[in-house]
């Protein structure tokens, strides 16, 4: 069964963290043709469109454009803190393969 992709409390304790909603913005979540294996995610904050898919939480959005949805079914969008730094991060179960930068992917 194809699920919309899930959206972490972390990732919408970041969000609000950053004001997102406050300014009307919300997490972009894209899927593009690129990167070094084939496709890349392309996240960045932006503002709702008609097109979109709104996953809300804790006051905030994460969007995702109908084109970019079916590459991210069941996906669980997440956000980390490590050493390297903090980020939004994708956790894929469609990707065949990744790379070690960790937002480029193939199916």
């Amino acid at each position: 069964m194809n699920l919309p992709p899930t959206v972490t409390d972390r990732a919408f304790d970041r969000l609000a963290e950053i004001g997102a909603a406050d300014q009307g913005q919300a997490l972009r979540v894209a899927v593009e043709g690129g990167g070094c294996s084939g496709f890349q995610y392309e996240i960045a904050l932006d503002e709702p469109t008609e097109d979109d898919l709104i996953l809300e939480g804790n006051g905030q959005k994460v969007i995702v454009d109908s084109i970019s949805l079916p590459f991210l079914e069941n996906a669980v969008i997440d956000f980390t803190q490590e050493l390297i730094g903090a980020r939004f991060v994708i956790e894929n179960p469609n990707a065949t393969s990744s790379c070690g930068c960790g937002t480029s992917f193939s199916m």
